[in-house]
């Protein structure tokens, strides 16, 4: 299972996500949320911070919410008592509704059991006028993945995303190509994914 996964990686996670993945993937979420400082984000799937680590940066406060207890563990390691630390699932975010302006989700939304539910519980979450920043993988068919990093989807389809973001409530939905790639070797060495990440945007 994937809490299982993450609560082995945790402490090896940072070097991990480097190899996965660019801050580029970051900055471009801070951008297109257009962030105000002391203003406060949801952190869906924080895992040990890397969306967390440039809000606080940037002044916003964040709830930082992830299933596994030794990712967060980390998390508060690194932020203290910057960041409120919650541990929850997708399916019921321990966050009340209504309650921020931005939801973070970055490559999260692959290891739930339902998207489309996961979506509406995020939109749940948001204040009215708040933002909702996606960032995940393409559809693909690197099949190791499900075996190896517990991925529960091989990725989606963009206009999936786009119809799940609008049957949640959201409006002004736009998602894009976000201009780089996650890049992972198999345990074997046999197999070397590199799949293109998209980013999604609605305004509640």
């Amino acid at each position: 299972m994937s809490k299982e996964y993450f609560d082995r990686v945790a402490d090896k996670w940072d070097d991990m996500r480097q190899e996965f993945f660019s801050d580029k993937i970051r900055e471009k979420a801070y951008c297109i949320a257009d962030l105000v400082k002391g203003k406060l984000a949801a952190d869906i799937g924080a895992g040990t911070g890397y969306v967390t680590d440039g809000l606080t940066e940037k002044g916003v406060k964040v709830i930082a919410v992830d299933q596994s207890e030794e990712m967060l563990r980390q998390l508060k390691s690194r932020f203290g008592e910057k960041v409120d630390c919650r541990v929850g699932d997708a399916s019921a975010l321990p966050i009340e509704n209504n309650a921020v302006d931005y939801v973070f989700a970055n490559m999260f939304l692959h290891h739930v059991d339902s998207p489309s539910e996961t979506i509406t519980e995020m939109v749940r979450i948001l204040k009215p006028g708040g933002k909702l920043i996606i960032t995940d993988l393409d559809e693909h068919n690197f099949e190791f993945l499900r075996t190896e990093q517990f991925d529960r989807w091989l990725g989606f389809r963009r206009e999936d995303i786009k119809l799940w973001l609008s049957h949640a409530g959201l409006h002004n939905v736009s998602v894009d190509c976000i201009g780089d790639n996650c890049c992972s070797m198999s345990e074997s060495g046999t197999s070397q994914a590199k799949i293109s990440i998209f980013i999604a945007y609605g305004d509640k």
